[in-house]
């Protein structure tokens, strides 16, 4: 008996068990889950010959793999253990039987607690195991952590959980959560199970933690996230042009041809302690779009994060009311490039394409004749209705 159990989690058991156990037992089981994790082991049944001391029947526990670590306790008869935490990432469970006395033995479990901290710009994680089925009895943290100043957009593509208790109706069995911070003491942004689709998720600050927690009884495929961190990118805009300012620590390992406006000829300069962007409406490919009578003046943030044949882009759509002198930046998600993709072939595959002229950018000279037209009727109107009030 015993054995060396390297799963997330695991049930071990004394021989015959549930039947009496057999003399002179001597078993060893060592668990060993990933570097940075932790085991909890939890008795589910105790039933051993009980004595003072526990010198006759016992199950001994240490926190490492030898009997030289630290020994976590010694347990006898009939009364349940106490749940049992390790330290490191292995745990040694030792039961040894005398020539007389039995009992029914014990049965219990063990789980993991598996942990990640990711800190790339972007990236994707799973569920143990997904698309298969993943295990039960697990905590498993995913800690997204970036430079400040970011914020972090999170997407799941697939949630395939244990359903909500029918009593409940809350997620009491399996379930993914969601804090906006690094620790479960921060604000929950919400929990998810069974099929349940979750927004997108974006973080107030520059963290975020994930946290799936499974029971010991049914079990599903998982699910599988996205995430991207939002850089902080400011912009502002007078009636004829953009200005964009990134700060230096956000993307410390870029160069200034990395950030550009429309095409990469509108590059970002290099400040003291920014990337600047200055450009002109008519410049960078800026286009006017109409919007509920709002003419806006769009275009698009590149920033590239690709290293090698790893392509990475990100894309932000900054626009200005240039009448109002205001402007704003959104990141476009992976899902929204997608449907401008489908969009743009489908246009290109349309009859009379090769006819139909490109939009140009916007010039501002007619906006600006014709606003000074109005202004000059307007003050001829009011000259006609002062001279008639004479």
């Amino acid at each position: 008996c015993g054995g060396v159990l390297t799963g997330l989690s695991g049930v071990i058991s004394s021989p015959g068990y549930p039947q009496e156990y057999s003399n002179n037992a001597d078993c060893s089981w060592t668990i060993r889950v990933s570097n940075g994790s932790v085991v909890t082991f939890v008795f589910l049944d105790f039933q051993l010959e009980n004595n003072e001391g526990c010198n006759f029947d016992f199950v001994s526990l240490f926190d490492g793999d030898t009997l030289s670590h630290r020994h976590l306790g010694k347990f006898c008869g009939a009364e349940k253990p106490p749940n049992i935490i390790t330290t490191s990432n292995h745990l040694l469970v030792v039961f040894k039987s005398d020539f007389n006395i039995g009992g029914r033995g014990f049965k219990a479990y063990y789980y993991s607690e598996c942990q990640q901290v990711l800190s790339a710009v972007s990236g994707d994680f799973s569920s143990p195991h997904f698309p298969g089925i993943y295990p039960n009895n697990i905590n498993c943290h995913w800690s997204i952590s970036l430079a400040g100043g970011y914020r972090i957009n999170l997407y799941f593509p697939v949630m395939d959980l244990e359903d909500r208790n029918r009593l409940s109706d809350q997620c009491d069995y399996d379930s993914v959560a969601v804090h906006d911070g690094d620790s479960q003491s921060a604000a929950l942004l919400g929990r998810w199970c069974g099929r349940e689709q979750p927004p997108f998720i974006l973080s107030k600050g520059n963290k975020l933690l994930v946290v799936l927690s499974t029971d010991r009884n049914e079990a599903h495929r998982g699910f599988s996230a996205s995430y991207l961190g939002v850089v902080p990118v400011n912009v502002s805009c007078t009636r004829s042009e953009f200005t964009i300012l990134i700060p230096q620590q956000s993307l410390p390992q870029l160069e200034r041809e990395s950030i550009y406006l429309g095409n990469p000829s509108c590059a970002a300069q290099l400040t003291s302690t920014s990337y600047k962007i200055l450009a002109q409406f008519v410049n960078c490919g800026t286009a006017s779009q109409k919007h509920r009578n709002v003419t806006m003046l769009v275009n698009k943030l590149y920033i590239d994060f690709s290293a090698g044949t790893q392509q990475n882009v990100q894309e932000y759509r900054v626009q200005c009311d240039a009448q109002r002198k205001v402007a704003s930046v959104s990141i476009v998600s992976a899902e929204e490039r997608r449907l401008e993709e489908q969009a743009l072939q489908t246009h290109s595959h349309s009859p009379g394409d090769e006819a139909r002229p490109e939009a140009e950018p916007h010039d501002l000279s007619d906006i600006v004749f014709i606003s000074i037209c109005v202004l000059a009727v307007i003050l001829m109107v009011i000259a006609i209705v002062w001279l008639v009030l004479l």
